[in-house]
């Protein structure tokens, strides 16, 4: 058996994560890593103590709102927003680190990632949200699509 390279095991990884997503809709997993070590995980999904999209049904697909379209009409938080925000939420410094996801990035989640000091997104799955990309690019933030196996 061939031993992964990083990029490799930390893809593996996000879609371990994403397994925990309670979205119905595309479940996303997501990891800050620094100096090779996970900063933080995230999944998608409502915030804590809410009840989930499972039991209340998707209210993206009640409103017919397609995919990359209309963030603010959803219960959930994206995998890379609760990544950032579980970094804070226990004192991890992620400024200088690689945001590893399952998906590549909306909108928002690019502009939270730029002014988190992430330089490096790596991603599998594409995301139809193209201004996202073009941020990315012009705050000087590497991005690649991961073509490995962690991709299905």
């Amino acid at each position: 058996m061939k031993r992964p390279g990083w990029d490799e095991y930390f893809m593996q990884i996000t879609q371990l994560v994403a397994t925990r997503s309670t979205c119905m809709r595309r479940k996303v997993g997501a990891l800050l890593v620094k100096d090779k070590n996970i900063l933080a995980t995230g999944y998608n999904g409502v915030p804590s103590g809410i009840t989930h999209c499972d039991v209340t049904g998707c209210l993206r697909d009640q409103l017919n709102v397609p995919s990359g379209e209309r963030h603010e009409l959803c219960r959930g938080l994206h995998a890379e927003q609760n990544a950032i925000i579980q970094a804070a939420k226990h004192g991890a410094g992620i400024s200088g680190s690689i945001l590893y996801c399952t998906d590549s990035p909306c909108i928002i989640c690019s502009k939270m990632l730029i002014n988190a000091g992430v330089t490096k997104v790596v991603f599998g799955r594409g995301y139809p949200d193209k201004l996202s990309l073009e941020m990315l690019a012009e705050a000087g933030i590497s991005f690649h699509q991961h073509v490995g196996e962690a991709q299905e």
